[in-house]
C-alpha cells in the first residue's frame, strides 16, 4: 500500500496535469469558434460556384474540359490533412490509416507514380516512414489555413494534371459534422465529376443570357471552384482538429477529476488510519502504565 507522502505526490502530479489539459480544452475550443465561422461562410459560397458550374456543365451538350478527362491511372496523387502536434484522440491515426489504404490500392504502379502532399506534420512523418520523400513542407498552414498556400497546392496540382504528369488526385480529410462528430472523408479532386445524363434532368434548366460564351466562363469558373474547394477543405479539417482536441481534452480533464476523487479518498481512509493507529498507541501506553 502506498504510503501517505506517494499519495500526496499523486495528487499533486494529476492536479497538474489537469491544469494543463483544462487549459489546452479552453485553448482548442476558442480556435473551434474562429475557423467554424469561416467554414460556415464558406460552404455556402463554395456551394453555389458549384450549383452554378454543373448548370453551365447541364447546359452544354458538347462541354469539354481538360479538368473532366479520365485516362488510364499511371500517376497518382493524394493531399492528406492532418495536424501539426498530437492530443487530439484519433484524429491524425484515421488519416495516417487512410492513407495507407490508400497508398496500398495504388503500390501496383509502383512508388515513384505515387506523391504525397502531407498537409500536416503527423501525416508528413507516417508517409517518410512509408517511403515516401515529401519536398514540399506545409508545417506553417497546417494549423491556420491560408488561402493563397492553398491556392498555389490547387495550381500545382491541376498544372500537373493538365501536363498529363498526374492521372488522378485525392483527397483525405476530416469532415467536421458537430463538436462531438468528425467524419473521415476521402473524394477525387481531379478529375472533377460532372452530373450523368439522368442527373442532368434533376437540374432545372433556366433562360440565362450568358456573356461572352459558357465555355468561356466555364474556363475561369472550374479553377476557381477548384482552388476554393481546396481551401474549403482545409478549413473543415482544421475546425476538425480544434473539436476533436476539445473533446480529448475535456475526456482527459474528467478522467483527472474522477482520478482525483480516487486518490483523495485512498488519502483520507489511510490518514484516518494512521490517526486511529495512534490514539490506539496512545491508550495502549497508559493501560500499561497502570
Amino acid at each position: 500500500m502506498p504510503s501517505l507522502k506517494e499519495i500526496k505526490t499523486r495528487i499533486q502530479s494529476v492536479r497538474s496535469t489537469r491544469k494543463i489539459t483544462s487549459a489546452m480544452m479552453m485553448i482548442s475550443s476558442s480556435k473551434l469558434r474562429k475557423t467554424q465561422k469561416i467554414t460556415e461562410n464558406l460552404y455556402p459560397y463554395q456551394q453555389k460556384l458549384q450549383q452554378l458550374m454543373e448548370l453551365f456543365v447541364n447546359s452544354q451538350n458538347d462541354f469539354t474540359s481538360p479538368y473532366v478527362e479520365r485516362r488510364p491511372i499511371k500517376r497518382v496523387a493524394v493531399i492528406a490533412f492532418s495536424s501539426n502536434t498530437g492530443l487530439a484522440g484519433r484524429f491524425n491515426d484515421n488519416v495516417i490509416a487512410q492513407l495507407k489504404d490508400t497508398v496500398n490500392n495504388y503500390l501496383h504502379l509502383g512508388k515513384e507514380n505515387i506523391q504525397i502532399y502531407p498537409v500536416g506534420d503527423k501525416v508528413r512523418e507516417a508517409a517518410r516512414k512509408m517511403g515516401f520523400e515529401t519536398t514540399t513542407n506545409f508545417h506553417a498552414i497546417a494549423d491556420k489555413p491560408s488561402y493563397e498556400a492553398t491556392q498555389q497546392l490547387a495550381s500545382d496540382v491541376m498544372d500537373l494534371f493538365l501536363k498529363k504528369k498526374l492521372d488522378k488526385v485525392e483527397l483525405i480529410f476530416h469532415h467536421y459534422k458537430s463538436k462531438s462528430t468528425q467524419e473521415l472523408v476521402q473524394e477525387t479532386f481531379l478529375p472533377i465529376t460532372l452530373n450523368t445524363p439522368e442527373e442532368k434532368w434533376n437540374i432545372p434548366e433556366l433562360d440565362y443570357i450568358v456573356e461572352p460564351d459558357p465555355q468561356t466562363i466555364m474556363e475561369q469558373l472550374i479553377p476557381k471552384t477548384l482552388k476554393l474547394k481546396l481551401y474549403t477543405v482545409h478549413t473543415d479539417s482544421v475546425s476538425s482538429e480544434h473539436a476533436a482536441r476539445t473533446i480529448a481534452m475535456q475526456t482527459a480533464t474528467d478522467n483527472a477529476d474522477d482520478l482525483l476523487d480516487d486518490l483523495t479518498l485512498q488519502h483520507n481512509k489511510l490518514r484516518q488510519q494512521s490517526i486511529t493507529n495512534e490514539l490506539l498507541d496512545i491508550i495502549g501506553g497508559s493501560f500499561g502504565r497502570d
